[in-house]
């Protein structure tokens, strides 16, 4: 099962998340204003639009009946050209289009029919020509009275969708203001942790704002100074451990090779000596921090084949290597190197081919794209797949490579440190035909 080590990008952002919300309630929100202007503005509406045509109807009506005949064609004009009214004969073979059957229309038509008479006919179109058209009777004669449509309507849909449309890119926008103030300190929180992941000090986050993100942001300053001071502390502390450990580890191998022992017991306590000494320098690569501060363009090419060179030099290693030219990584020298040379010795211990002493070892890198791949891989027996995830845990060997072991366990999990501070990603998984893969994916220079 392979395992990721990269401090990658969260995926869904909050800033999304917030902003969807609030695009969602100002959506519901305008909704429902529009629905309740709707219904609470109906009956006024009705209301008047209804005495606005009772009046036209009744003026125009009383016009035509007490004008003379000889002027009536000049009222007609008059009446089309100031205020957009026609009077037409109503004609039994007509073409009628009945209005809208809409709740406002139905209310207007009742109150027209309450004080024109219920015989008052209403109409969207009549012969073609769009309008409102009202019916009136001048005794036998039937007319009917065309009015604008702009003059008795409100907002019409297409309107109210521009106006809908303009307050919702307000409304958005807005949203998209405020996820951005809302989530503007949990990012520079992020960014900041992200900083700390890498092995960097960020800078410190500013204490201002509501109180819950001062408090927070205090904290968190708090909190990087106090890593700093436990990262100087223990740099000390690592100086004090390599003096005060091994000058009297120096001592003791000094006296081993002056005192008269047997070849036998000399031999174990140097082996004991050398062992002590092999722990404590795990101890201190595991804590040993890596300043990204240090990191120099370095030729991965050129460091592998190096190692591969160094590692021939061993009676029990056999190495095959694979490399590219021009593979390119920002890094540590030193840190690099100690992780590739762990990966040989790791393998080297635990990955001798079965039925030999020899631990046949290949290096492969390659360039794809934007990144550099490393693959270590021995022809071992592997390692179980339950047990993968323990490989890299501190202070931990498999119950197979305990009878091997000459150290603290601490050799891979120094590998998978040493990859963080590099934003790199490590991958475990047992090769096809016996033994262990270990990949490493360096991000290109």
């Amino acid at each position: 099962m392979p395992f990721n080590f990269r401090f990658g990008r969260p995926k869904g952002g909050l800033f999304w998340r917030t902003f969807l919300l609030l695009g969602v309630l100002t959506t519901l929100s305008m909704a429902s204003w529009i629905g309740m202007i709707s219904v609470v503005q109906r009956e006024p509406q009705a209301q008047q639009v209804a005495a606005q045509v009772i009046s036209v109807v009744t003026i125009t009506r009383a016009a035509l009946t007490h004008s003379a005949p000889d002027l009536r064609r000049e009222l007609l004009i008059e009446l089309v050209s100031n205020e957009g009214i026609r009077v037409f004969s109503l004609e039994d073979d007509d073409e009628v289009e009945p209005p809208p059957d809409t709740e406002l229309m139905k209310l207007i038509q009742a109150r027209v029919k309450a004080t024109l008479g219920a015989d008052t006919r209403f109409s969207s179109r009549v012969n073609g020509q769009r309008g409102f058209w009202v019916s009136f009777k001048i005794e036998d004669d039937a007319y009917w009275l065309m009015l604008e449509r702009e003059r008795i309507t409100s907002l019409t849909g297409v309107q109210w969708l521009g106006w809908a449309g303009v307050v919702s890119l307000v409304s958005l926008l807005g949203a998209a203001l405020i996820s951005g103030l809302i989530n503007l300190p949990l990012k520079r929180l992020t960014h900041a942790a992200r900083e700390i992941a890498r092995g960097a000090r960020p800078d410190p986050l500013p204490e201002k704002g509501p109180e819950e993100v001062r408090l927070a942001n205090r904290s968190f300053n708090q909190m990087v100074d106090d890593l700093q001071r436990v990262e100087s502390d223990r740099a000390v502390i690592l100086a004090g451990i390599s003096h005060d450990l091994r000058t009297p580890l120096a001592r003791m191998q000094l006296e081993v090779e002056m005192a008269e022992l047997s070849p036998e017991a000399r031999e174990g306590m140097q082996s004991d000596i050398a062992q002590m000494d092999a722990i404590i320098a795990q101890f201190l690569d595991y804590a040993k921090p890596t300043e990204q501060t240090s990191f120099l363009l370095l030729d991965v090419s050129a460091m592998l084949e190096e190692v591969a060179h160094e590692a021939t030099r061993l009676p029990d290693v056999w190495v095959q290597t694979g490399l590219c030219e021009g593979a390119q990584v920002m890094g540590n020298a030193t840190d690099l190197k100690r992780v590739f040379n762990n990966l040989v010795e790791n393998a080297r211990r635990y990955g001798k081919t079965p039925g030999t002493d020899l631990a046949e070892i290949d290096i492969h890198c390659t360039l794809k794209g934007r990144q550099v791949i490393i693959e270590f891989q021995d022809h071992g027996v592997g390692v179980p797949e339950d047990q993968l995830t323990q490989l890299l845990k501190p202070f931990t060997r498999l119950d197979t490579a305990r009878s091997q072991a000459n150290g603290a366990g601490l050799g891979l999990a120094i590998v998978e440190r040493v990859l963080q501070k590099h934003e790199a990603e490590l991958l475990l998984r047992n090769r096809e035909g016996g033994g262990l893969i270990i990949r490493i994916v360096l991000n290109a220079a």
